[in-house]
């Protein structure tokens, strides 16, 4: 049996010897400890020189390193011209560090960017924090923080594969001189050689590595060893702690976002998949983090999951006195002092399948607590018991989610407070959501769409065997799969009679396969269902629920409204053929989710209720439509059509 390096074997926060050296001069802070070894450049504000046991991590390039789209240029990276400081000490467990600090006032406009940068004795990584400050009493309103983003991206280096979670890893794709198919999209598979197309896919989108953060706590980059100094193989990972690592994200465990696509991200604000972000108004003053930023080693041979394993292992690790130590240096990072615990008793109903506690912005639903720049939140497992525990929880007011897997809606109960020191107990019965007696469910109410055509079965043409909704979604062809459109019989049908998009045009745009769009079946879907006597005998109202997975309106992201037909989407149900009222679903529930290679994006929901009499005895018929033909232009090369994901779909009679 292959044995590990005596490196990889030391726990990571073990030294052979203790010394951690730092330094500072006109052009650089450095900082190193006996195996890692970093220099910020204060010509560029980001890390220039990044070693491990002597091996250079970054080649060419640079990073971890912090840029934003906030500004009237567009992105905007800070550095040149920036203030820089270097901090020591010694935290509460006994452990030297230092740390270094960028910050620059963008134009003297009151846009402040910092990055902070944290290196413990003993330790093979960096603890990263970004802060975000407005200030200006003249515009109080300095637009939205539409992207923030921390970047670890080398060049010319040592990295041969990616990895965005334990089942989703390839070597990195080869997209020299490949056709563009889509945005950050190429088709790569004329290059029959490359070990990418080999075992993946023949279509490479950096949108195939999104995961959503719910379960979310390792992405990043490995090198089989191929391209190192002597043969030893390497990791480098972004590490989201699982309570406080992602308190400071938006938009709760249901955001989903880019983490690796050789570039190893750190995605700390972004309206990809819908995800909401916050207004920076006057007095905005907001800190991300922390995250880690790891790297490790392995002998010859070490493989892709092991070195991925070590850094899980971070994850359990109690930094504590360490952040304690270092709030005096990073504003608005709370210390244990500030800080309390949730326990939950919640009696689930039958069949709650992982039900998941978050605490989120009070009075919001969870998805949007970037309403407020100061919400925090979190999150975590409900046991089969019903009980639920989140440690670490800032001081404050929260409002209370619970949802589960095989349960339509969710629980909510706003106004629990958290007080620092103290633990608080709340005890909940959710009843789940009812409107009568079910006749009928499509799918299982999940927030994602995964269970239809081209969700979550894997592709067996390649050896990696993704998901299916992870590719290209122009392979997933309509028209070859629904030659005669959408038509679902309840109770004899399988869910693979339903695509796992609802579409008002394929092709088109964007799509590198069926370039002229196509029409014919596409906007309307047909489910037929039998109804008896006795099951609506007495009934005067029908409620058909409609829960999305996401869905696209020609809002896109909802960053680009601007006028355009379709931000606000009419969805309509035809009942026996009686319309019922429209459901116009507002542009910011929109999410660029399906073609961004997403079974979940921002979810929401209607429930249609209509008179019960528009049932009969005997065959029906429900006809779902979105509006025919209904596109808008798109700026970058994406399709221009509007469409849906179902989660679930459920009728019932009272």
């Amino acid at each position: 049996m292959f044995q590990l390096g005596v490196l990889l074997y030391l726990p990571f926060w073990a030294s052979l010897t203790s010394a951690l050296l730092s330094s500072e001069d006109s052009s650089a802070i450095n900082i190193s400890n006996d195996r890692l070894s970093f220099s910020v450049a204060k010509s560029s504000g980001s890390v220039s020189k990044l070693t491990l046991d002597g091996q250079n991590l970054i080649g060419t390039g640079r990073g971890p390193y912090l840029d934003c789209h906030c500004t009237d240029d567009g992105f905007w990276t800070p550095g040149s011209g920036a203030t820089y400081k270097l901090f020591k000490g010694t935290d509460g467990a006994g452990k030297a560090y230092a740390g270094a600090m960028m910050s620059q006032d963008y134009k003297n406009t009151g846009k402040v960017l910092e990055q902070y940068w944290f290196l413990r004795d003993g330790e093979t990584g960096m603890h990263v924090f970004a802060r975000v400050k407005y200030s200006s009493s003249q515009t109080p309103s300095g637009g939205d923080l539409g992207e923030l983003r921390q970047l670890f991206r080398p060049t010319g280096s040592i990295w041969t594969h990616l990895s965005s979670s334990d089942e989703m890893y390839a070597p990195l794709p080869d997209t020299s001189g490949a056709p563009t198919v889509q945005d950050a999209s190429w088709y790569v598979g004329g290059k029959d050689d490359d070990p990418y197309v080999k075992q993946m896919s023949n279509y490479f989108t950096k949108y195939m590595f999104s995961e959503t953060w719910r379960d979310q706590t390792v992405h990043g980059m490995y090198g089989d060893g191929s391209k190192s100094i002597d043969g030893s193989a390497y990791g480098a990972w972004l590490v989201m702690s699982p309570v406080i690592g992602k308190e400071t994200y938006f938009n709760g465990p249901t955001h989903s976002d880019l983490t690796v696509d050789g570039i190893v991200y750190n995605y700390l604000v972004s309206n990809h998949h819908g995800n909401g972000v916050p207004e920076m108004v006057n007095g905005f003053d907001r800190t991300f983090g922390p995250q880690f930023y790891y790297f490790n080693k392995g002998a010859k041979g070490t493989s892709l999951q092991q070195l991925r394993s070590d850094a899980a292992k971070t994850t359990t690790n109690n930094w504590t006195s360490f952040y304690d130590s270092i709030a005096q240096h990073v504003p608005n990072l709370v210390p244990s002092s500030g800080r309390g615990t949730f326990k939950g008793i919640i009696a689930l109903p039958k069949g709650a399948i992982r039900a998941l506690a978050v605490l989120s912005l009070n009075n919001n639903d969870f998805q949007d607590n970037n309403k407020d720049g100061k919400s925090y939140q979190y999150w975590a497992d409900v046991d089969a018991s019903g009980s639920v525990t989140i440690p670490s929880v800032k001081a404050g007011t929260y409002r209370l989610t619970v949802f589960a897997d095989g349960i339509f809606g969710q629980y909510e109960q706003d106004n629990v407070a958290i007080q620092a020191g103290a633990t608080a107990t709340t005890t909940a019965t959710w009843i789940a959501e009812s409107s009568g007696t079910e006749l009928w469910r499509i799918g299982t109410p999940d927030k994602s769409s995964g269970e239809f055509l081209h969700g979550n079965e894997k592709d067996t043409s390649k050896p990696l065997q993704p998901r299916q909704y992870r590719l290209y979604w122009a392979v997933h062809d309509f028209v070859n799969d629904f030659p005669n459109g959408v038509k679902y019989k309840v109770g004899t049908s399988s869910l693979r009679d339903l695509n796992y998009v609802h579409w008002s045009v394929f092709g088109g745009k964007a799509n590198y396969l069926r370039k002229d769009p196509y029409y014919t079946n596409v906007n309307n879907w047909t489910l037929t269902f039998d109804v008896t006597q006795d099951q609506i005998a007495n009934k005067s109202i029908a409620t058909f629920t409609v829960q999305l997975a996401g869905v696209k309106t020609s809002a896109g992201n909802n960053d680009a409204a601007g006028g355009k037909a379709w931000e606000s989407l009419p969805y309509n149900v035809v009942v026996n053929e009686k319309q019922l009222e429209t459901w116009t679903i507002p542009s910011q529930h929109s999410s660029s989710c399906a073609v961004r290679s997403a079974a979940t994006c921002y979810t929401t929901g209607h429930k249609f209720k209509f008179d019960a009499k528009t049932l009969k005895v005997g065959s029906n018929e429900f006809v779902l439509s979105l509006p025919a033909r209904a596109t808008a232009p798109e700026d970058a090369v994406l399709p221009e059509s509007v469409y849906l994901q179902y989660d679930a779909l459920r009728l019932e009679v009272s």
